[in-house]
């Protein structure tokens, strides 16, 4: 893991590209994809079911890698601490778990419309120690804060501090207080894409998810103080593993509908799929389920493990 890099620095909007309508999860307009909140959510907590994913013809993330970006100077304040260190917690040991594990059933290289890779093409690896870095940029952050903003501060992060890398998703965080309009009144975060002079790059955008409470996942699994937290690895883990299987919406692994692994597996309350906490380097985090085309031998449904 690289070390973590403090540095100030003021914003230059280095990119504009689309600016996108604050829609519902499972929306994917100005290639970005929205995550529903619990109550824009279709299914009222119930597991979903309908088509298997299939290739779009696009990429996967055959080595996947996470670079964390907090934008403001508020993240210095030891107010933070207990998030960063939730946050750090989930994305430094999520990779090699069985929960994501799921997303190596999906493949690069195959014809448009495959639905099981077997053994054709490139594969997600699903590799240990996938948090490539963090950085926080103490610059003050804008009144108004909209896409196009977040991509730029992506792409400053990219050239700036991390390199870079076409298999990683720089995921951008802002602090309390200082979000995109929609946010937890329509959707919890996004991801989506961009192309720079370095290659085409995939990022994410992760408000302060306790500022929504409920509606983007706090206590969703766990009570109390210890849920307060619930909605940074549940909303989080979705824009991760939705990355790896479609890091250039919308060119990966989506159903008929346009769902991907994690849309069709979100806020799910209890049955089949219900989100749980699973144990990742001895920490306890709240996870939704994610789809699979090859559930226990073809049974295709939502998962907490694979296989």
């Amino acid at each position: 893991m690289r070390r973590t890099a403090h540095i100030g620095l003021s914003l230059a909007a280095v990119l504009t590209l689309f600016i996108t309508s604050a829609a519902g999860a499972s929306a994917h307009a100005g290639g970005a994809v929205y995550m529903k909140t619990v109550k824009q959510a279709h299914g009222g907590g119930k597991p979903r079911s309908g088509s298997n994913l299939f290739s779009h013809g696009g990429l996967i993330e055959p080595t996947a890698k996470v670079f964390i970006v907090y934008w403001g100077p508020e993240w210095t304040s030891s107010s933070y601490s207990a998030s960063k260190s939730y946050v750090e917690g989930f994305f430094g040991h999520v990779g090699g778990s069985s929960w994501a594990n799921s997303t190596t059933q999906y493949c690069q290289g195959v014809p448009s419309g495959t639905v099981q890779c077997g053994t054709s093409g490139v594969h997600p690896s699903n590799p240990a120690s996938e948090l490539g870095g963090t950085w926080n940029d103490t610059s003050a952050l804008p009144g108004s804060i909209t896409q196009s903003l977040i991509a730029a501060e992506a792409t400053r992060a990219m050239q700036q501090v991390f390199g870079y890398d076409q298999g990683a998703d720089y995921m951008v965080f802002t602090p309390s207080g200082h979000s995109e309009s929609g946010f937890g009144t329509q959707w919890c975060a996004y991801h989506s894409s961009m192309s720079t002079t370095s290659g085409n790059l995939s990022y994410a955008y992760i408000p302060f998810q306790p500022d929504a409470g409920v509606s983007c996942g706090a206590n969703f699994v766990n009570a109390g103080a210890n849920g307060a937290f619930d909605g940074f690895s549940i909303v989080g883990g979705h824009e991760y593993a939705e990355t790896i299987t479609d890091p250039f919406p919308n060119s990966g692994w989506l159903d008929g509908r346009g769902a991907e692994n994690g849309d069709k597996c979100a806020w799910i309350s209890s049955g089949q799929g219900a989100a749980a906490n699973v144990n990742l380097g001895g920490g306890s985090y709240a996870v939704q389920s994610l789809w699979s085309n090859a559930f226990n031998g073809g049974a295709r449904g939502c998962v907490l493990s694979y296989p």
